[in-house]
């Protein structure tokens, strides 16, 4: 089954499918939904969707992830909720800011002043302190937020400087977008320090084709990270289940000895 085209994103599509599941009695309150790759090849769409669709549940309460077992129906649809407040999520996000600011690095590369250069050494001095010391998604997301605005900024480009805030902003306001990060964060990833260190090295060389590649090859690996901490969301589920049922199992075995 694809998902037909319309004003939704897919990711919203998805869970309207299932909703609608739910509401005829398909999948009931208690029931397990099938897993990624069924619903991969039912709604012809790739792994990130169904991850965003699988998140996007979850915090509308549909959905809840058991450990070791998978995703199981909470409860039913209240009226019909509403998907359009999950907003954007960080895969979709972060694929059009690889295309945007892959080409604001490059023309930064051509037009940062040695003074936007100083500034963006002092923003990357200080998102490596940030990561040795920050321990939650707004402090460590500061200063990476502004690298990437004085990347911006150094195009001399008001325009750029607006998108690119824009795009942040975005991320910012999408419930679905930060639970995606939390969920980075709380993994142990963090701002990409050598990639970033890239990027700046371009830029400072005057070399827009190397800019532009190691923007868009940071951004590349922000989506592979996010896509690696969401499969062991389902990874440490499937661990702490086993551990729990060992022990369980060791607690029989012994008081059948004893």
């Amino acid at each position: 089954m694809s998902i037909p085209a319309d004003n939704q994103k897919l990711y919203q599509n998805i869970i309207a499918a299932l909703q609608a599941d739910i509401a005829e009695g398909r999948f009931r309150e208690g029931d397990r939904l099938p897993p990624e790759r069924v619903l991969v090849e039912r709604f012809q769409v790739s792994r990130l969707t169904i991850r965003e669709a699988m998140i996007g549940m979850e915090i509308l309460g549909l959905v809840a992830a058991r450990r070791g077992s998978g995703v199981y129906v909470t409860a039913a649809p209240a009226g019909g909720i509403a998907t359009s407040e999950l907003d954007i999520g960080a895969f979709e996000l972060t694929a059009a800011r690889r295309v945007v600011e892959g080409e604001t690095a490059a023309l930064a590369a051509s037009a940062a002043s040695d003074a936007d250069l100083a500034e963006l050494e002092d923003v990357l001095t200080r998102m490596i302190a940030e990561n040795a010391e920050g321990e939650t998604l707004t402090h460590d997301e500061a200063a990476d937020r502004e690298f990437h605005l004085g990347i911006a900024r150094a195009t001399q480009n008001d325009a750029l400087v607006l998108v690119v805030k824009t795009l942040w902003d975005v991320r910012e306001r999408s419930p679905l977008a930060m639970e995606m990060l939390r969920r980075s964060r709380s993994a142990g990833v963090k701002p990409l320090i050598d990639d970033h260190r890239a990027i700046l090295d371009a830029i400072s060389a005057r070399d827009p084709d190397a800019a532009r590649t190691a923007m868009r090859d940071h951004l590349g690996r922000v989506i592979e990270n996010l896509l690696v901490v969401t499969e062991m969301d389902a990874i440490n589920r499937v661990r702490d289940e086993t551990a729990r049922l060992r022990g369980r199992a060791g607690l029989a075995i012994s008081r059948a000895v004893g």
